[in-house]
């Protein structure tokens, strides 16, 4: 297994919205990328943005080599309105032996090939904006996000049956089949959360649970 430092550079393929959002976090990261596209407009764009910005066809293994994509350990591939180009690129990096590839999918079917040839990290950006706007619209909850087997963290101002009360006391663990892991009042940073924790109506918590147990707790009001 490659050793991969956690500010290793990154070579970002596609500067569309998913391609340029991720090169512009990167940078505000201080993260050394180079983003590629063959949209001479847009590559003149990001030219003062990033660390390097080169005008390329990444479905060329030649072109690849030639700004010496195959020293990168890191690659994302942020096209995604051609599915046959981005498994191609995907292809390509893959035989470059680029260790930690991630790819935008556009469907399922798509995220399987690009799996099967070897990416990493499939992403589907559209899908999972979806589902996370689909929970937020009840109002309960400020933020949510959903992991692997169901797993969510929620931000969310604390119910009535919680506040003023120690997490021991009302029981959050045992009656709601959450956990409260933060606590921000108002002025002051985020801290974590223990059962002594006494959460005020002002606060704002982050809780943690499965999917629809996060959302009972939300919409207990």
């Amino acid at each position: 297994m490659v050793d991969i430092r956690s500010d290793a550079p990154v070579i970002v393929i596609g500067l569309g919205r998913f391609g340029a959002a991720t090169a512009g976090q990167l940078d505000r990261q201080d993260r050394e990328v180079l983003v590629v596209d063959t949209d001479p407009q847009l590559v003149q764009k990001w030219s003062d943005r990033v660390t390097h910005a080169v005008q390329a066809d990444a479905r060329s293994m030649e072109a690849l080599r030639q700004i010496g994509a195959d020293e990168f350990q890191i690659a994302v591939v942020a096209t995604g309105a051609s599915i046959e180009s981005s498994v191609l690129i995907a292809a390509n990096l893959v035989d470059l032996g680029i260790p930690q590839i991630w790819a935008k999918a556009i469907s399922l079917s798509h995220g399987k090939i690009l799996e099967r040839i070897g990416v990493n990290h499939v992403i589907y950006p559209e899908r999972e904006a979806g589902e996370r706007v689909a929970h937020l619209l009840s109002g309960s909850m400020l933020d949510f996000i959903q992991f692997d087997n169901n797993y969510v963290i929620a931000k969310m101002y604390p119910p009535r049956s919680i506040r003023g009360r120690s997490l021991a006391e009302s029981g959050v663990r045992t009656r709601y089949r959450v956990t409260v892991v933060g606590v921000k009042t108002p002025g002051q940073p985020f801290t974590h959360a223990t059962q002594d924790t006494v959460v005020s109506p002002h606060d704002l918590i982050i809780v943690s649970g499965a999917a629809a147990d996060v959302e009972r707790f939300a919409a207990i009001g």
